[in-house]
């Protein structure tokens, strides 16, 4: 590596990063200073979650303390806690959920895996015409390409994480209409 770009990868480490609010902008902005041989100063726009994979790659780590969530209309708590919505990050995604008594969603052919770990309560799950329940403690994988359908038919909420593979994204989660 050349000497200026070690000088500015350095620079650009050691500076402190300025909130910028721009309008129409969903994510904040960042100013990060940046040192180059023709320039000399300069700066450079990065959005939050650019900075968070930029923090990640740096720390080898990523605490989220702020989750993505995601509105919903029928009654349903789903934080993202890593994934498309919430840190840009298409390989997985990671969401803490909580289903109120009697929910249910439309079956879907989703094209990712999703594992879901069941915390609290019960959950349905029809599956390819096949009917399965899981309680506190047990967990679920379901690949891709099923046709499944989500329910808390029960008379108590219930509180699980959902992991995909790769992100939940509402274009590749294909809903039939009810």
């Amino acid at each position: 590596m050349p000497s200026y770009q070690r000088r500015g990868y350095a620079l650009y480490r050691r500076r402190l990063r300025r909130p910028v609010i721009i309008p129409g902008v969903v994510f904040p902005i960042f100013i990060v200073p940046v040192a180059t041989p023709r320039t000399g100063q300069s700066t450079l726009p990065i959005t939050s979650h650019h900075y968070a994979l930029h923090y990640m790659s740096e720390k080898r780590y990523f605490r989220q303390q702020n989750p993505f969530v995601v509105p919903t209309t029928d009654g349903k708590l789903i934080e993202e806690h890593i994934g498309l919505a919430s840190t840009n990050t298409p390989r997985y995604s990671v969401a803490h959920m909580v289903a109120p008594p009697q929910w249910s969603e439309p079956h879907q052919r989703p094209e990712f895996d999703e594992v879901t770990i069941v915390v609290r309560g019960r959950k349905r799950f029809e599956i390819d015409g096949d009917v399965v329940e899981l309680g506190a403690g047990e967990s679920l994988l379901i690949k891709a390409g099923a046709r499944v359908r989500y329910s808390n038919p029960f008379g108590e909420e219930c509180e699980y994480w959902s992991v995909c593979v790769p992100a939940f994204s509402p274009a590749t989660v294909h809903r039939e209409e009810e």
